[in-house]
């Protein structure tokens, strides 16, 4: 199989170390591999496939002769440098929120919607972490019973934020339990032993922009713009992996049975769901794995054509960097490396 010339911009950050990963253990074909960062970490030794790799800084020279980049840099580096790799050639996998709603962009998720992914410019959006999860989960049975409404509690761990996120929290439970007054620096308050119904800044809606995320990408993924959608979501002490607290309507009544025969075909799903013995999906569990995993299932009791489900996946891997990958495999499988889908 022919390798690809592949570039990685955020590579010293978490979702940026999880793509090397990921294309390592998935053995993608790679001719050469790039990484690349800001110019605080340029100048770092990462390895990738047992070699040492210099870290350089990114730059509009960094694209040449590359086939395929993929961004975990932030929104900022994303609408700069975005647009020049594509007109060098590559074709832009982008984790940041720049590009997602823009019309001209596929917003992708390889298990829903690969044959949007021909449509690329240059450049293809890797969805929300938590709109990922989510419509791996509905999808299937959208597919079977078209989704009326869908009314979404999350729980997000804090690497969702990053690095300092995850530091903070170790640093403010040991202080917490050490009799230690805790400053929030991450975060408007504390993080460990609370919760916070405040992901990204608020809207003049009083929804905050991550809720608003889910709203409007589920419905372009889907290709469903009269779903009702509403979300809220809340940060929590964990450090990897995002829950959420499902209810959805569905055009006709459907059995918590036939959900779970329709989820345990569905790709990328994992049913864990026996009450009896308290198996449901956990965060915990979940982190490392490239699953959705879906548990609870049960009729909605306030609705005769709804029910209610437990969803969980990492968010780092499924949620950004697994999905980002999967999307390069289909580009490069389906031959549709180049703006268009030509060969």
């Amino acid at each position: 199989m022919k390798g690809y010339k592949v570039a990685i911009v955020g590579a010293t950050g978490m979702v940026g170390q999880e793509f090397a990963k990921v294309l390592e253990q998935r053995n993608f074909p790679i001719e050469s591999i790039k990484l690349l960062a800001s110019d605080r970490s340029a100048g770092k030794k990462l390895f990738f496939s047992h070699k040492e790799i210099v870290v350089e800084e990114t730059t509009p020279e960094s694209f040449k002769g590359v086939d395929i980049a993929l961004f975990s840099a932030g929104g900022e580096a994303s609408r700069y440098f975005s647009p020049i790799a594509a007109q060098s050639g590559a074709v832009v996998i982008d984790n940041s929120s720049a590009f997602r709603m823009d019309p001209k962009v596929p917003l992708v998720v390889p298990e829903i919607n690969p044959e949007d992914i021909k449509k690329h410019k240059g450049i293809i959006a890797n969805p929300n972490c938590l709109t990922i999860q989510t419509v791996v989960a509905l999808y299937p049975l959208h597919k079977v019973n078209p989704i009326k409404r869908i009314v979404v509690t999350t729980f997000q761990s804090v690497s969702g934020t990053g690095t300092a996120a995850i530091d903070e929290l170790t640093l403010q439970s040991k202080q917490m339990l050490n009799g230690k007054a805790v400053v929030p620096h991450v975060y408007p308050h504390q993080i460990a032993f609370n919760v916070l119904p405040e992901i990204d800044v608020f809207l003049d809606n009083d929804y905050t922009k991550e809720e608003w995320k889910m709203v409007e990408e589920t419905r372009k993924i889907m290709h469903a713009n009269d779903i009702a959608i509403s979300a809220t979501c809340v940060r929590v002490p964990v450090f990897i992996g995002h829950s959420e607290a499902v209810s959805v309507e569905f055009s006709k009544a459907m059995s918590p049975d036939e959900a779970r025969r329709i989820m345990a075909q569905a790709p990328g799903v994992k049913l864990l769901d026996d009450p009896t013995i308290s198996l449901y999906p956990q965060p915990w569990s979940a982190a490392g794995t490239d699953e959705v995993f879906v548990g609870r299932i049960r009729r909605d009791s306030s609705h005769d054509n709804g029910l209610v489900m437990w969803v969980v996946a990492d968010n780092i891997r499924k949620g950004a960097a697994l999905n980002a990958v999967q999307i390069a495999e289909t580009v490069v499988n389906e031959g549709w490396l180049h703006t268009g889908g030509r060969k």
